[in-house]
């Protein structure tokens, strides 16, 4: 069965200031639909064809390039898309407020850490907070790449994540991905975020 592109859980503007429409047009409608159609063709005629995406990128070091860059490209794509609202933003409640200062002393600390991640990713890639053995832990990973992966370099299950590949921000804030990086925990939704960290645990 065929995957197809998710539809966004909000309007194009909806992240405005933070996230341009412009960007947001782009990034979901023509560079995540080239992950879904490439997904689909590269599976096409194959054993893979009727597997589930999580199954495809949990066992992505098995599988081809194309398989596993585009079924990394459409599940990243569509947990981020998720992990945004515009109705995001301030601090997170709860269990998940609860670890993330027993884990890094605070809530800025903790955004203090996942920024140096995503801007010290070389190149394209993502920056992730998860959970791993129980606790939460931040790290990055190349191209689309993914924790969940069995080639990931870090392996949790992911709590929220950032896509720093250039697409995700360079309209906006050209080459300052240190920038669009404090911009995107104005957009973050707490809520998607501690439902993740529940269903981790």
């Amino acid at each position: 069965m065929a995957f197809t592109l998710p539809p966004l859980p909000y309007d194009y503007d909806a992240l405005e200031p933070h996230i341009d429409k412009l960007t947001m047009e782009i990034h979901h409608d023509k560079h995540h639909q080239a992950y879904v159609d490439n997904l689909n063709k590269a599976i096409a005629g194959t054993e893979n064809e009727n597997k589930s995406l999580e199954e495809l990128v949990k066992n992505a070091g098995t599988y081809s390039a194309a398989v596993r860059n585009n079924a990394g490209g459409n599940w990243n794509h569509t947990f981020f898309w998720q992990i945004m609202s515009p109705d995001g933003g301030g601090k997170p409640e709860g269990k998940l407020a609860q670890a993330i200062d027993e884990t890094f002393g605070s809530l800025d600390a903790m955004k203090e850490k996942f920024n140096a991640a995503g801007a010290g990713r070389f190149g394209s890639g993502w920056a992730w907070l998860g959970v791993a053995d129980g606790k939460l832990t931040i790290c990055s990973t190349p191209n689309q790449d993914n924790p969940l992966m069995d080639v990931a370099e870090c392996k949790c299950t992911p709590v929220l994540g950032c896509d720093v590949w250039e697409h995700a921000y360079y309209l906006k804030y050209q080459n300052k991905r240190g920038d669009y990086l404090k911009q995107f925990w104005d957009v973050v939704n707490w809520k998607k975020a501690s439902e993740n960290f529940e269903n981790a645990q």
